[in-house]
């Protein structure tokens, strides 16, 4: 794999743009993946929190936690097709309640992309708006629709799967990801266990975009909920990009931590 870094224009001191390339290439597939946040539930220093933006045939945005409008903001990247969203955790999907105040109250008209949502979530968004919101807020804001576990959807352009893995006992989603015309794939853990779902979310993948919450010797609950680096590269069958990890922890040798405004242009294996 070769790694060639480039500046982000809107934030040089933060990021990179890097291109991955494989042994194994076989073309040039453009659809690019740009990390719009990588924190896990506690932002590190100066960073968003979960938020993938995926851009080919249609620019489809994974998760919208805390800090990722204003970076779409920064980025005058408000042009989004679709949103899916993993689980109900507020790092995953706290930043749709200002997008739709921005909706509701800014200063000029935006687009009203489609949300996905998992199993029951336009109830949660509804019970939501009914306590700390506007009756309707979501709606107005937004084309909201669920998402049907392991059927393939037509969202934002890409053809999508959602396949349920293990977070304590919170229903939650990975996602498969594919180009309908290029044929590239990503696969999204979200927030995730081990588990044997996890190795099948990730199987063929041509980048894993993985979290790799906690270190080597950290506790978690039962039934777990997170990962650490080692059990993120077990369940990996190709490239994976380590993701949702407390800047205190190091990077494994030899593989590549997500960091904000990261870009990785995506290509197939081939095989």
């Amino acid at each position: 794999m070769i790694l060639a870094p480039r500046s982000w224009p809107s934030k040089p001191g933060l990021a990179m743009t890097t291109r991955i390339f494989l042994a194994t290439l076989r073309e040039y597939m453009d659809v690019r993946l740009t990390v719009i946040g990588s924190s896990p539930a506690w932002p590190n220093p100066g960073s968003a929190q979960s938020g993938y933006l995926l851009e080919g045939p249609g620019r489809l945005l994974l998760d919208c936690g805390p800090g990722v409008l204003g970076r779409l903001r920064e980025r005058g990247r408000l042009e989004i097709d679709a949103v899916a969203i993993t689980h109900f955790h507020l790092d995953h999907w706290g930043d749709l309640v200002p997008w739709a105040w921005l909706c509701a109250y800014g200063p000029e008209p935006l687009p009203r992309p489609e949300v996905w949502l998992p199993p029951g979530g336009c109830g949660e968004l509804e019970a939501f708006a009914s306590r700390w919101g506007n009756e309707g807020m979501f709606e107005r804001a937004f084309d909201l629709r669920e998402l049907r576990p392991g059927a393939e959807s037509q969202v934002g352009g890409f053809a999508l799967t959602a396949l349920r893995v293990p977070h304590y006992g919170l229903e939650a989603y990975g996602f498969r990801v594919r180009d309908p015309d290029g044929g590239t794939v990503l696969a999204y853990s979200g927030d995730s266990g081990p588990g044997a779902e996890l190795a099948d979310l990730a199987r063929g993948a041509d980048l894993f975009l993985c979290e790799a919450t906690l270190g080597e010797d950290s506790e978690d609950a039962d039934p777990r909920g997170h990962l650490a680096a080692h059990e993120a590269l077990a369940a990996a069958d190709g490239p994976i990009l380590l993701t949702h990890r407390p800047i205190e922890l190091p990077a494994p040798d030899g593989t590549q931590v997500a960091s904000d405004g990261l870009a990785v242009d995506l290509v197939a294996r081939s095989g």
